[in-house]
């Protein structure tokens, strides 16, 4: 699996950003139905009071003019839709966030807090089931009709129909239905009371049922309004296209909420312009070249190696690592489903055979550190000995788990003096033969004969220097185990389908752990094809803890209930845990500016295109450092087409 944060991975398959980086099981601050509420947010109340004036990493003073030349945004090399809400196609590249504003906008300095953007206020039921969202007046398409309470439900009933992406049917599907209260009101009735139905219909992003009309005024069909330029909510229009490699943006000179509190410093280019390559080695020599203003590097050789040369020497270029959380879950993932891996033992002695500390020093220059949890740099990670609460949930099913998860947190293996390969290979050995596998003739083979074969399977070529000296040390035990590589798209389909021994993948991180789980490690999931349960998990007391996150009132009651369930998935070693950057690793001209405070949480490709800014005076190639009438006749003509 690609080595990628979870925005690049779900934004190639259309997956909406705030499904990736922030959604989670929230629990709103309620008010009495007669009051609306500015903000919504999880425990206590919201960060930013109801007149604050921007969000602390935005910089409202920084310049708002000069472009921004971007290379790929995620792993697609070219696009072929404009409509970033259906299966088919590939969409061009950030659309969604650039063109689509949501009901609400999501704080990325708190765990989880929605304040005013399209709508202005919401009532949330005390019961949790209903929210009634107030819209802005003010708050227009880029076609210059108001949003009406009818296009927020067209939009609902759009993205939640067979005609959209299914991920965003999951993504909603809280939601029972949208009722239009009147002109500038909607109210979302929900399914079931869950803590997070509110924040989750503050995330619908809105568009006009306009743009699936055709000047004879017959309708396109929504799963084939793909090559229409959108009549859409956000802060951007369309430029120009240039085939499937080039897409230009430019920012609407009419865009209604630039002044909101949660827009003040955001959006600081007037134009944005995307070109796609085919591989990445291309992409980083463009940058160095010159030819685009940001890169974000994912590989720790590159990082370390390549980022040299003429414009790094002469300050044309620079780079800066920067702090993010929380970590990525990264995994080499165990099929339980196949009748070898059942037993704990097995899986554990797997997890013992992986080299991290060798593979950090010899291959990732030291860049990355090992993860110890599901939650790891966040306060859900578990630490320590259990504490009461913990047990009162875990007692129930002593049974049924290892000793190990009442005691001190799980410790993963290392090879630090004195601690080796060998010795955990010994210890490994042991488990084997205590689970029944052997080494004889020449293979470890359990009571009938059968030898250990594993197959390691990804779609990446890159993975070889990380699967290959696994698949040695599980060699040294009499595992028959290779890596197979194949095309993303045959890796999708096996993934889907759960046909596969083991795999790398990694678990897009949330602010705070919720819905999600039920997905990755509810018992029901394990059978469903397509779910993210891909190791298989089916046990009792996880879908008992993870019914617990879900109820968690406080966040005492949350944090309890997550520390336990990463007592029991780690100690199940349903997976052989493996790291997490702890930094984002940017590289961009030094002509291009950011805000001095950056968000504790957020996709690097996203805060770079949101915030960051070309410094004044600076040249900007992209538009001959010159804003002349051509530029002006280029985007009244986009604001008339959309």
């Amino acid at each position: 699996m690609r080595l990628t944060n979870c925005a690049r991975a779900l934004a190639a398959s259309g997956a909406a950003f705030a499904a990736c980086a922030l959604a989670a099981a929230f629990v709103p601050v309620l008010v009495p139905a007669a009051q609306a509420a500015t903000a919504i947010a999880q425990y206590d109340a919201p960060k930013y009071p109801p007149d604050f004036t921007h969000f602390d990493y935005a910089d409202p003073g920084a310049p708002a003019d000069g472009s921004l030349s971007f290379q790929n945004f995620n792993e697609a090399q070219s696009y072929d839709s404009l409509n970033p809400f259906l299966v088919r196609g590939s969409p061009a590249p950030d659309i969604q966030s650039l063109m689509f504003d949501t009901l609400m906008q999501r704080s990325w300095d708190e765990l989880a807090s929605e304040y005013p953007l399209i709508a202005q206020s919401v009532d949330v039921a005390p019961d949790l089931t209903s929210a009634t969202f107030h819209i802005d007046l003010r708050a227009r398409f880029s076609n210059g009709d108001p949003i009406t309470a009818a296009d927020v439900k067209y939009s609902f009933d759009m993205l939640t129909s067979p005609k959209a992406s299914p991920l965003f049917n999951a993504q909603f599907s809280v939601i029972k239905r949208a009722v239009v209260v009147d002109a500038h009101t909607v109210r979302f009735e929900f399914s079931r009371a869950e803590r997070d139905a509110p924040l989750i219909a503050g995330d619908l992003p809105i568009f006009s049922p306009k743009w699936a009309q055709k000047a004879d005024g017959t309708t396109i069909p929504f799963d084939q309004l793909s090559n229409v330029p959108p009549i859409a909510s956000g802060a951007y229009l369309i430029e120009s296209r240039k085939n499937d490699k080039q897409i230009v943006y430019r920012r609407n000179p009419q865009y209604w909420a630039v002044d909101l509190p949660t827009r003040r410093g955001m959006f600081r280019f007037e134009r944005i312009v995307f070109n796609l390559y085919l591989d990445l080695y291309t992409q980083l020599e463009a940058f160095k070249a010159g030819d685009a203003d940001v890169h974000v590097e994912y590989s720790a050789t590159q990082w370390a190696r390549k980022y040299v040369g003429k414009n790094f020497r002469n300050g044309l270029l620079t780079k800066e690592a920067l702090p993010t959380s929380p970590a990525q879950f990264q995994g080499m993932l165990i099929n339980t489903r196949k009748a070898r891996f059942q037993d704990v033992r097995v899986r554990h002695a797997l997890s013992l055979a992986f080299d991290y500390d060798w593979m950090n020093r010899m291959m990732f220059y030291g860049q990355y550190t090992r993860l110890k949890s599901y939650f790891d740099v966040s306060p859900f990670a578990a630490t320590g000995m259990p504490s009461p609460q913990e047990l009162a949930l875990l007692e129930p099913y002593r049974a049924s788990l290892p000793p190990e998860v009442f005691g001190p947190m799980l410790q993963l293996p290392n090879t630090l003096p004195p601690n080796s390969l060998r010795g955990n290979l010994r210890e490994a050995r042991d488990l084997l033969a205590q689970a029944g596998w052997h080494y004889r003739d020449g293979a470890l083979r359990n009571a009938a004969g059968e030898p250990m074969t594993i197959e390691i399977m990804d779609d990446e070529p890159g993975m070889d220097r990380l699967i290959l000296p696994y698949t040695q040390a599980l060699g040294m035990l009499g595992i028959q185990a290779h890596l197979h590589e194949i095309d993303s798209a045959l890796y999708q389909k096996r993934l889907d389908n759960f046909d596969y021994d083991m795999t790398t993948y990694i678990y897009p991180p949330t602010t705070i752990p919720g819905a999600e789980l039920v997905r990755r490690f509810g018992s029901a999931a394990a059978s469903q094809v397509g779910s993210e349960n891909y190791s298989g998990v089916r046990m009792p007391v996880v879908d008992k803890l993870v019914e617990a996150v879900q109820k968690a009132s406080t966040l005492a009651e949350l944090e309890t209930a997550t520390h336990a369930l990463d007592r029991v998935l780690m100690n199940e070693y349903f997976l052989v845990p493996e790291y997490y950057a702890p930094n984002e690793r940017f590289a961009f001209k030094t002509s291009i500016g950011r805000p001095k405070n950056s968000p504790t949480t957020y996709v690097p490709e996203e805060w770079a295109i949101d915030y960051w800014y070309r410094k004044p005076g600076a040249p900007d190639p992209a538009r001959g450092n010159v804003h002349n009438e051509q530029d002006t006749k280029n985007t009244q003509a986009a604001v008339a087409a959309q």
